[in-house]
């Protein structure tokens, strides 16, 4: 299956000369000499140019093999013994949302289109984030991948029509919109400037008791050692999410400069695209949804908590650290939502890390073997029913040898007879 680009950015600065959809201005012609002309007729309008929308259309979900490593490694699966999220709505900050993916239809209650082209996913990646935190559980129709929260409610916000834009009031203002229709968890997968907009529209978003998740960012080989902090994950208050691979280790992508609260996985991950699926995807932009879809679990099982609450939540009940720039760890879905917390919780201090591994000196779990759990159960009651076999035959087996085997006399019930 294909790869794709590690996220989305915007530009600093204020709005460029050309943008994703715009052009650049004509050059000012030179001054000429002053001619005598008849006035030129006014030019009839263009006609506006249609948005240019080659949507990718991925592959079959017959080309997803085996269960994605995500899905083994997270096991949301048993946290849906408790939730899977109904009640929530998560909006999507991002390109757009394919409303026909076949996991995908119907979840998207509003969008709202600030480029002022399409509602729809022309560049593919708003609907690979949508995916991952809300695709519907299709294994019946053998489709292996499903979403962390599949009966959460999604909003459409999109600001951007490719990889990036320059116009950086576009992002807070989509913020803004989700916050103010009803999100109560905003995934946003991308890699922004500070500025004065940004930080107003998540403090605003705060206060209407919205969770913003957001990617910490992604750093190129050229770029390492010159990384800046990015936006809005650095922000107080929002949960910010860094990267890790199929081993549990962080992603050498994952910007250590942005501040870390958790890590969720971010290579190799499988998601939507157009009404197929794509595979090899990687970046932190990945690992955001993975830990938005746990954020929409825990609001579904404790609707009372506030935004903070809720990400104390998901920090005290993740894995641990792994080292610089993977913030308390990786997330865990089951703990999220059934450990058994006070409300007013905070999670401690990172726990000091081992410099000669970079591994925090604590066990991680490995993944759940459901049929070996199974049989273990199985055993187990097998176990208790002998021992009480055993005990009930030592009390009856010496009484009847005392009576030689005989039957007991009846006991006359008092009272009325038949």
């Amino acid at each position: 299956m294909g790869m794709r680009g590690p996220g989305l950015t915007v530009k600093a600065g204020a709005i460029a000369a050309t943008s994703v959809l715009g052009f650049a201005p004509a050059a000012a012609a030179a001054p000429a000499e002053r001619t005598l002309a008849a006035p030129a007729a006014p030019a009839a309008p263009a006609a506006p140019l249609a948005p240019e929308c080659n949507k990718q259309q991925g592959q079959p979900a017959s080309a997803i093999t085996v269960e994605p490593w995500a899905q083994q490694r997270l096991d949301f699966e048993q946290a849906w013994k408790v939730t899977r999220g109904k009640g929530v709505t998560v909006a999507v900050v991002d390109s757009g949302i394919e409303t026909n993916h076949p996991q995908l239809k119907g979840k998207v209650a509003k969008s709202h289109d600030l480029t002022k082209t399409t509602a729809t996913d022309c560049y593919g990646h708003g609907t690979q984030v949508a995916g991952i935190i809300a695709a519907t559980d299709m294994r019946r129709q053998n489709v292996p991948f499903v979403g962390v929260a599949p009966q959460v409610a999604l909003l459409n916000a999109k600001f951007t029509t490719g990889q990036s834009t320059n116009d950086n009031t576009l992002l807070p203002k989509a913020i803004t919109w989700a916050a103010e229709n009803g999100a109560d968890v905003i995934n946003v997968s991308v890699d922004a400037p500070d500025t004065a907009d940004l930080r107003e529209a998540v403090q605003k978003a705060q206060k209407l008791d919205v969770l913003i998740v957001a990617s910490a960012g992604n750093v190129a080989k050229d770029q390492k050692g010159n990384e800046t902090a990015s936006y809005p994950a650095s922000y107080e208050g929002v949960l910010s999410v860094a990267a890790v691979d199929e081993s549990g280790s962080l992603s050498n992508f994952s910007n250590s400069k942005t501040r870390i609260d958790v890590s969720a996985p971010g290579q190799n991950v499988i998601s939507t695209l157009g009404t197929g699926y794509i595979g090899g995807l990687q970046g932190t932009s990945f690992g955001a949804p993975y830990a938005a879809g746990v954020a929409a679990l825990v609001r579904a099982r404790f609707p009372k908590l506030t935004y903070q609450q809720v990400i104390n939540r998901v920090l005290i009940t993740a894995e641990g650290g792994i080292g610089v720039g993977s913030g308390h760890g990786m997330i865990s879905p089951l703990q999220a939502v059934t450990a058994v917390l006070d409300p007013n919780a905070e999670p401690s201090e990172q726990k000091a890390v081992n410099t000669s591994t970079g591994v925090v000196d604590i066990a991680r779990p490995a993944p759940v073997d459901h049929r070996t759990r199974g049989i273990g159960v199985a055993v187990a009651g097998g176990a208790v029913v002998l021992a009480l076999l055993v005990a009930f035959l030592g009390a009856v087996v010496p009484l009847g040898r005392k009576r030689g085997w005989k039957p007991g006399r009846a006991a006359v019930p008092t009272g009325d007879r038949d």
